[in-house]
């Protein structure tokens, strides 16, 4: 393997339990979700944009807990700020997204590990 992380980099990231609160579209953006994410008391709300259209309604995010890598530095996508990255499982040929999602019920801004 080629890109092998250190332990130490490895403890650098924050992925925490989330629960989608909000979808909306983003205009001009085909593939985008704006979705408002709870990350509890610690983290409280965030703005994370996800390419994940295609695959989703926004019916059925809404209220789903998902995986959110919190730390990641923010970047702007169409014009919003996204402040963290929703973790999937993508297919090889990228047909299959699937959101991860803990196993069994857990608290809003349960740290990952």
């Amino acid at each position: 393997m080629d890109n092998i992380v250190n332990f130490s980099d490895w403890e650098k990231i924050d992925l925490r339990v989330g629960r989608i609160v909000n979808v909306e579209d983003i205009e001009g953006a085909d593939k985008l979700y704006k979705l408002t994410v709870d990350l509890g008391n610690e983290i409280g709300e965030r703005v994370v944009c996800a390419g994940i259209k295609m695959h989703y309604s926004r019916e059925d995010l809404v209220g789903k807990k998902i995986i959110v890598f919190v730390n990641l530095a923010p970047r702007k996508l169409k014009g919003i700020e996204s402040k963290g990255m929703i973790l999937a499982a993508v297919s090889k040929d990228e047909s299959q997204v699937v959101l991860l999602s803990p196993e069994k019920d857990v608290e809003v801004g349960s740290r990952v590990r």
